[in-house]
């Protein structure tokens, strides 16, 4: 008997053939669907995940907590603008130019579920006809990683030139249409206890002050066109890495302010400018940078919270004694959530 126990057991320890796998697979499918799932199991089978992946991570969360609500509902105003700069020498004589698009302004308004979101956003000023620019902004702050996806198309430009011995040139719309594209990206080494979503996504809560040396990466790109006595043409394209620096700093319980600069120099350029037939290439003048800066304040009251966030994006190339270009780009968002 003992010796028939002892052959059972080394029978059932050995590996399985292909052919008990599939019969133990069919066995196990058979008996799942003999228990039907409603939509009330599987919702829950989903929010358990959920809350897994939400509520896991390495934070210290005598600095950084997630908040206890699941839902949060947010609106948000957002004003956005660029500017074009340029300054240079033509022929011994110095010249400027600024070039203003239109502000744009748009209001939003998003629901989140334990980090997953969903927003839709208006722009006023476009459905009535006013505003004929296109803009995409899409961004994600991750506690380690995140970054800034910024389009625009804008032919709305207006300024002003100004040229040694001459009186000033007003610039009017459509003259200058510019497609430019922002991409920047940082990695924050001190994410056990400084938050970026803190103050740009409020996905977390920052308790106490603390900041993080940054690692940083930034890509520009830009067609511009201008009819002015002859078309001219400039193509941009610039990568930089860099480092920075971010502080969050809690002055008091529910507070929040938030300041982060990214500077990164610029370590591969293509630029050239055409003038009617003739294409003139414009060389890489040390130090060329492109520049990312952010700022917030947070208050939270309970389940309520607001605040204003800022990002602002700044390239120079070239240099003032030849040729030199200075790209602007900003964004100021005004945003009220409501955690349930």
């Amino acid at each position: 008997m003992g010796q028939e126990l002892l052959d059972n057991m080394t029978c059932a320890a050995r590996p399985l053939t292909y052919r008990s796998r599939m019969v133990f697979i069919l066995v196990v499918l058979i008996s799942g669907l003999t228990q039907p799932l409603s939509a009330q199991n599987i919702f829950q089978r989903l929010d358990s995940t959920l809350n897994v992946n939400y509520y896991k991570g390495n934070i210290d969360t005598t600095y950084v907590t997630r908040p206890k609500a699941k839902w949060t509902v947010k609106a948000r105003y957002n004003l956005s603008g660029a500017a074009i700069e340029s300054e240079g020498m033509d022929n011994g004589s110095h010249f400027k130019s600024e070039m203003d698009a239109d502000y744009k302004s748009t209001l939003s308004i998003g629901i989140s579920y334990l980090g997953f979101s969903l927003n839709m956003a208006l722009n006023p000023a476009k459905m009535m006809g006013k505003y004929k620019d296109y803009e995409l902004n899409i961004n994600s702050y991750g506690k380690r990683f995140g970054w800034d996806f910024i389009y625009q198309d804008a032919r709305n430009f207006t300024g002003w030139h100004d040229q040694e011995g001459m009186e000033r040139i007003e610039l009017p719309a459509d003259m200058l249409s510019v497609k430019t594209l922002n991409l920047n990206a940082y990695y924050a080494f001190n994410s056990r206890r400084f938050s970026y979503p803190a103050a740009f996504s409020q996905s977390y809560i920052q308790r106490r002050s603390a900041g993080s040396f940054l690692l940083a990466a930034s890509g520009m790109s830009q067609h511009a066109q201008l009819d002015w006595e002859q078309k001219m043409e400039l193509k941009i394209m610039n990568i930089g890495i860099g480092a920075g620096y971010g502080y969050n700093y809690v002055p008091s319980q529910g507070w929040l302010l938030h300041i982060s600069g990214l500077p990164t120099f610029i370590v591969y350029s293509h630029t050239s400018m055409t003038f009617g037939d003739t294409r003139v290439p414009l060389h890489y003048h040390f130090p060329e940078v492109i520049i990312t800066g952010r700022g917030a304040i947070v208050r939270h009251k309970g389940n309520i919270f607001y605040g204003l966030s800022m990002v602002y994006n700044f390239t120079n190339n070239g240099n003032e004694g030849s040729f030199a270009l200075h790209n602007q780009k900003w964004r100021i968002r005004a945003f009220f959530g409501l955690r349930l």
